[in-house]
């Protein structure tokens, strides 16, 4: 849980006494391989801190998968709807490889944060690191063309395309395997 403390401490002043208060809503699990941390129509009751390894969240339409989000170290994966609202998730998030997260727990974090002022201003930090991530990731699909997208992600987050398959890049991305093949061919050529 050491990763955690110090992912914390970057994110807002956090004391050992307030670690001590937030512990009892932490706990640490792994999943394997493509292991569900939610499925659509649960209700997300929790955030996930990613430790080690990374996980994704699609919709499947039709039999097929349409990679929504990524998550990596030192990240937080949610349905933030679900989680703030009590509605069943939309979408699922598995993990793409073994991963080690540190489960906040929604109903102890709450119970938590109406005593500890610091813990309700860190899930505040928290959510917000999300939304500001999902924002960003929101502009590229609205302003850029997919060759446009793939540029982005290669400048701004090489990490993605050097973790992730190419079939899960390009479902990421909003095209086929072969019109992300293509567009990476025509760069190179």
């Amino acid at each position: 849980m050491n990763n955690l403390l110090s992912y914390i401490c970057s994110l807002t002043p956090f004391s050992e006494e307030d670690w001590e208060y937030l512990k009892p809503a932490l706990t640490k699990r792994t999943f394997a391989r493509n292991e569900l941390l939610l499925r659509e129509g649960e209700v997300c009751s929790s955030l996930f801190y990613i430790d080690a390894g990374y996980c994704k969240s699609y919709y499947e339409i039709d039999g097929n998968i349409k990679n929504t989000e990524l998550f990596f170290e030192n990240e937080i994966a949610t349905n933030v709807t679900s989680f703030g609202s009590g509605l069943e998730s939309k979408y699922n998030i598995i993990a793409c490889e073994p991963l080690i997260t540190i489960v906040f727990n929604k109903d102890k974090l709450f119970e938590l944060s109406k005593q500890h002022p610091k813990i309700e201003n860190l899930g505040r930090i928290c959510l917000r690191q999300f939304a500001v991530k999902q924002e960003e990731f929101l502009a590229i699909f609205k302003l850029y063309s997919p060759k446009e997208r793939l540029e982005y992600i290669e400048t701004h987050h090489p990490h993605i395309v050097q973790r992730v398959s190419l079939t899960q890049l390009a479902s990421f991305l909003g095209v086929t395997r072969e019109t992300l093949s293509r567009i990476r061919n025509r760069r190179i050529s």
